[in-house]
């Protein structure tokens, strides 16, 4: 079949290759020209994919998704340009803890994609004087992914989950202790190597530091445009309804929020305009291969059918293929190695494999750049503020091997080893 021949996988692994190795080898050509990269590789997916009447389908669904995607991302970032919040914080470990568990729990009221574009101004704004990579990495990590896997608002798998049929609250009462284990876990390590890089911080007085600084909150109109674009995630018919109430919500915004506020968040519309472009190629080039894991994963899961393998398999594909349609792949999956196609059935008997299934693409989401939409949109808006955001590459190596996946084993052993 068209669909699942290995050829086809070749743009999608090129744009990936190109996204990890470009910013680190070319970084000057790589900035010139990764539209051209991006759009091309798509291009040639989309054509060579397309000859194949039975393939229209999927780039026409890819091109839906990429739609709804880029204007739920877009109307986020626009809507929370216009608020300006300022926190009276001394930016010690302690505090950026409790910052960014508030960020956690928020993740499931606003959404990952609305609390990380919401928050990350804040946050970097509190830490300026000893801006480092680290601090935007556990972001993405805690605010941007992790923290928002107890509801279907908080990350968009667990939101396919819910239009599956999996009931509203059913991540949040069975799986909260495996969430507040690795929030927690998290907390812990980034406390600790926070800790560290403020000894070596050459600190002023408290008092002198904080000078000047007041809690401030203004652009509080976005709030109702903000819970316009929440509400309308649920929209589901006429098609491009929801779509465009977050268009609209976006474009009032941007022409009626104050300019001073946007200077004062360093707001423009690069970052956005970079993960429109990058992501374009992504859901372009994407399609064969969510073909290839339909066509496959069945057959995985029937020799594994473990809560292990969905945890780790989800995961793996979901740090580097967007992770709510991974999460759909293996929902199917899981209903075709068990023959069991009832959804409250399914809960009721397979529940460990499918919390697994959950976790692994809203956890696995943080391990690269690629996993979840906001952590490009953190990536760009901290590399524009001066922090010194590290590769993909770097990304992966620096801080998801060394701090996520000892977390991500922790949570397999004791939850979704058996």
């Amino acid at each position: 079949m068209v669909e699942t021949e290995p050829i086809l996988l070749v743009p999608f692994i090129l744009l990936l290759g190109a996204m990890a190795c470009g910013p680190v080898l070319a970084p000057k050509w790589w900035a010139r020209y990764y539209a051209a990269v991006a759009l091309g590789l798509g291009a040639i997916t989309t054509g060579f994919y397309g000859f194949g009447l039975s393939s229209l389908g999927a780039i026409e669904h890819a091109a839906r998704e990429y739609f709804s995607f880029i204007a739920l991302v877009g109307s986020l970032f626009v809507v929370s340009g216009g608020i300006q919040l300022q926190v009276r914080s001394s930016a010690t470990p302690l505090a950026n803890v409790m910052f960014l568990l508030a960020g956690a729990v928020a993740a499931n009221i606003l959404g990952t994609t609305g609390a990380a574009i919401l928050l990350i101004r804040p946050w970097l704004r509190i830490n300026q004087q000893r801006a480092a990579p680290h601090q935007a990495a556990f972001f993405i990590f805690l605010v941007a992914n992790v923290g928002g896997g107890l509801t279907p608002i908080g990350d968009p798998p667990l939101f396919l989950g819910y239009l599956e049929g999996v009931p509203f609250w059913w991540v949040l009462q069975h799986g909260w202790l495996a969430w507040v284990t690795a929030v927690g876990l998290l907390l812990g390590i980034f406390y600790a190597v926070d800790q560290q890089h403020f000894k070596r911080y050459a600190t002023v007085p408290e008092v002198e530091r904080l000078a000047g600084q007041t809690w401030q909150f203004r652009g509080g109109l976005n709030l109702i445009f903000l819970a316009v674009i929440l509400a309308a995630v649920f929209v589901r018919q006429p098609m491009f309804l929801r779509e465009g109430m977050m268009i609209v919500a976006a474009t009032t915004s941007y022409f009626t929020t104050a300019k001073s506020i946007h200077a004062v968040n360093g707001f423009n519309l690069h970052p956005l305009n970079e993960v429109a472009v990058l992501f374009a190629g992504i859901f372009a080039t994407m399609p064969p291969a969510l073909a290839w894991l339909n066509a496959h994963a069945t057959g995985l899961s029937g020799q594994m059918p473990s809560s292990g393998f969905y945890f780790w398999a989800t995961g793996g594909l979901s740090s580097l293929l967007d992770n709510a349609p991974t999460y759909l792949g293996f929902f199917s999956a899981l209903k075709g190695a068990t023959g069991v196609t009832a959804v409250p059935v399914l809960l009721e008997q397979h529940s460990g494999p499918l919390m697994a299934i959950s976790f692994g693409a809203v956890f696995f989401g943080a391990a690269t750049y690629l996993g979840n939409g906001p952590n490009f949109i953190v990536k760009s808006v901290a590399s524009q503020r001066g922090v010194p955001m590290p590769s993909f590459l770097e990304f992966v190596v620096k801080y998801t091997f060394l701090y996520l996946l000892p977390v991500l084993i922790v949570i397999w052993l004791l939850f979704f080893r058996s």
